[in-house]
């Protein structure tokens, strides 16, 4: 009876870890999905992506900070702002400095490493640096299956949140007009400006959606971690292996890239640790590539 009662621990144990990785795998999927569509379109690598998540979570703090008394629809409210707020100021980097850098990659990363600096530093003047958010009564607690299995709601939530923004994003780029434009410009750039498609506003349009939804990863990602000016730091990373690992512009891709790099994640990292596993997997992303590229050949 022991042993068998052993074997159940083990298999709620199995589901529990393959549960986080999956919640992981969520706010991969929404950091990498703003890169993906945003170097698809305009070949820019964007080191500032992470600060565009930890503005999204600072917006959702500075709600709960100016409305205490709407903490239960903070979360609801926060979802637009931090869109708004991030996106924004995504189109005025992309305005302002990438403009001037299309087809010198080399000189956007260093630029948008500089933006990422100086984010960093512009938040740590107000002094708030590891804040925590507080997480809505609905999203708070447990969804008990049993004394040895239970799921954090606020992990079920940013999981359904994540298959949300990925459903609404495809409707995007396939129903509407900007969505249309968006790929005309990807395929073939030349031909699209031809064709009367204004190819700047589509970039600085493309840059302010995916740091927008990059935004939009930092209010989920509120409610697992302290909010801090480096906490986007922590998954640009990540991120940028979910994109190459699923493929350019590929959003299928990302999302399964980003939903197996979590839950393997969480499998290594008991016995490896952190940094041990993200190594374990850049090491399998690298050799799968090499691997893939040689059967190409």
């Amino acid at each position: 009876a022991l042993k068998k009662v052993n074997g159940k621990i083990r298999v709620y144990s199995f589901i529990e870890t393959v549960f986080f990785g999956l919640s992981l795998g969520s706010v991969l999927l929404l950091a990498a999905i703003g890169l993906a569509i945003t170097f698809g379109v305009m070949g820019v690598i964007n080191m500032a992506h992470g600060e565009m998540i930890m503005l999204g979570a600072y917006t959702t703090f500075a709600i709960q900070q100016v409305f205490p008394q709407w903490i239960e629809a903070s979360i609801l409210i926060a979802i637009p702002a931090a869109f708004l707020v991030s996106g924004a100021v995504g189109v005025i980097i992309e305005r302002t400095i990438i403009r001037h850098l299309y087809g010198r990659p080399l000189e956007t990363l260093l630029a948008t490493f500089g933006v990422s600096l100086f984010l960093q530093q512009l938040v740590r003047t107000f002094r708030s640096n590891n804040v925590a958010v507080v997480t809505p009564d609905w999203m708070s607690g447990m969804l008990e299956i049993n004394g040895a299995l239970g799921f954090t709601y606020n992990r079920l939530f940013i999981i359904i949140f994540s298959l949300l923004v990925l459903g609404l994003l495809v409707l995007l780029l396939k129903k509407t007009l900007l969505g249309l434009q968006m790929r005309a410009v990807t395929q073939n750039r030349a031909m699209a400006n031809s064709m009367g498609i204004r190819s700047s506003w589509v970039d600085a349009l493309t840059f302010g959606l995916g740091s927008g939804i990059a935004g939009i990863a930092g209010v989920a990602l509120s409610q697992i971690t302290n909010v801090g000016p480096n906490m986007g730091q922590q998954y640009i990373i990540d991120s940028f292996m979910v994109v190459v690992f699923g493929g350019v512009g590929n959003l299928l891709g990302t999302f399964f890239a980003a939903m197996s790099l979590g839950v393997v994640n969480k499998f290594l990292e008991p016995a490896m640790g952190a940094v041990v596993a993200k190594i374990m997997m850049l090491i399998f992303i690298i050799c799968l590539l090499y691997t893939s590229d040689a059967a190409d050949e």
